[in-house]
């Protein structure tokens, strides 16, 4: 059994309790093959590095899975996983391998390597990585898809900390996007047209000057001369 541990940073620099915990589990993978259903156990071994808010994520395999009846020359095979999240979240992360290095000779097991990918947490909490579907492509086609039969293990127990907490539409959210929107304490900016209370209000001291102008107007209209 091997162990890992990914250290999480304080902003000082300082090193914090250990984030990760990582062995290896023995897989029985179950292969439908272009020479038929081949069955291998291979341990695997999943362990995670924190790169900024994301997770470098790599997979290895002891053995091989499967074979081919022919030669497969550098550079034609691929594998690629799926690696199926539980705990605090849910769903998949996919990771790749490097084309062979070198030709795999016919009716030798194809050795796997190391895979690699990225995961990116939505949220803080406890997450497991447990080895899902493998594929083994080579010569343009998938030569072999192999599903986890044993119903194995987590291989990686990621705890993740340090992002924000979702918030629910509080409150304080409410208050702090009205006064970003408009004036302290949430009241709108007078930026478009009247109100239809101060229209109107406006309107009647319109009126209401104009009947005084129009009065005194005629208050001192001078009187004609009497003949």
């Amino acid at each position: 059994m091997l162990t890992a541990a990914v250290a999480v940073w304080t902003p000082a620099g300082l090193a914090a309790a250990p984030a990760a915990h990582a062995e290896v589990v023995d897989v029985t993978y179950a292969c439908d093959t272009k020479i038929g259903d081949r069955t291998a156990v291979s341990p695997v071994d999943i362990t995670a590095e924190k790169k900024g808010d994301a997770y470098a994520i790599t997979m290895t395999f002891d053995k091989g899975v499967s074979d081919s009846p022919v030669e497969l020359p550098k550079g034609v095979m691929t594998p690629r996983a799926d690696l199926v999240l539980g705990g605090d979240d849910q769903g998949t992360v996919k990771v790749t391998g490097v084309p062979n290095a070198a030709a795999i000779p016919a009716f030798t097991p194809i050795r796997i390597g190391t895979l690699t990918g990225t995961y990116t947490p939505r949220a803080n909490g406890t997450v497991t990585f447990t080895a899902g579907l493998l594929t083994v492509r080579a010569l343009g086609m998938d030569a072999a898809v192999c599903k986890a039969d044993n119903e194995p293990g987590p291989s990686l127990t990621l705890t993740v900390t340090g992002l924000p907490e979702k918030t629910d539409g509080t409150e304080s959210d409410t208050r702090a996007d009205d006064e970003a929107d408009g004036l302290p304490g949430g009241e709108l900016p007078r930026t478009g047209g009247l109100s239809t209370t101060t229209a109107l209000a406006t309107l009647g001291g319109t009126v209401l000057l104009g009947g005084v102008g129009a009065l005194l107007w005629l208050t001192r209209r001078p009187r004609p001369a009497r003949p």
